[in-house]
């Protein structure tokens, strides 16, 4: 195998979710990017956060899916400041499913949907 990734399909909204999420993370890259001919939606892009390379495209046809907390990215974050930061910034025009606080496993620990509706898991050791 050479490699397995997440691939996650938005509905017409992949490129905002990029731009946004390169306003988020610092350390984000855009490895790949091809749009659909004649269109602003993303064919597929492949962005790294961290360690973590993510497929990213737009559904050729909307789905009306939408994201759940069942699949959700899980972030193991290096600091106080770092899993604070994130987390005010994933909430804002998001929503809090767990919020950030100290729990048995975790120092700091939250799971927040982004604007976009995806889920994120935020863990600070």
């Amino acid at each position: 195998m050479k490699a397995a990734m997440p691939l996650i399909s938005f509905n017409g909204t992949a490129f905002s979710a990029i731009e946004y999420y390169k306003e988020i993370f610092r350390d984000l890259e855009i490895l790949q990017f091809l749009n659909y001919e004649n269109s602003s939606k993303v064919q597929q892009a492949v962005i790294s956060i961290g360690d973590l390379n993510i497929v990213v495209r737009d559904a050729e046809m909307p789905t009306g899916t939408s994201f759940n907390p069942e699949v959700s990215l899980y972030l193991e974050c290096e600091s106080l400041e770092e899993i604070e930061l994130l987390y005010r910034k994933l909430k804002k025009n998001g929503a809090i499913h767990v919020p950030l606080d100290d729990y048995n496993l975790s120092k700091r620990y939250a799971i927040v949907q982004d604007q976009f509706g995806l889920y994120w898991q935020l863990n600070l050791s």
